[in-house]
């Protein structure tokens, strides 16, 4: 029987099999692997790989750093940069350029 999924369906069946693994640790663990996956350059997901002896992706990743916001976030964030709450782009690019602040403050970029 042939395979009528699309192409690009077909190479991420084995995707679809992966499951999240969340692990309940002490801080002192936790920190252990942030510090080390910090100084290795790598996720925390990575570098618990490495340590498991798994194999990583060899795609590089965004640096990129995440935040959840809820709607009273944007609300507060909007007032504090004198903008409208529904302007979503501006806010994150507000926040984008204070993130680029602190670093600079801090001597890190």
């Amino acid at each position: 029987m042939t395979d009528l999924k699309p192409a690009r369906r077909r190479s991420t069946d084995t995707d679809l099999h992966a499951v999240q693994v969340a692990f309940d640790v002490e801080a002192a663990v936790l920190e252990a692997v942030r510090r080390a996956a910090f100084e290795n350059n790598l996720s925390n997901s990575d570098q618990i790989r490495s340590l498991l002896g798994l194999a990583m992706s060899g795609c590089p990743k965004r640096p990129r750093l995440t935040v959840t916001l809820a709607p009273e976030d944007y609300e507060a964030l909007a007032t504090r940069y004198e903008l409208s709450a529904e302007d979503h782009l501006a806010i994150k690019e507000r926040v984008t350029q204070e993130l680029i602040d602190f670093a600079r403050q801090r001597g890190d970029a």
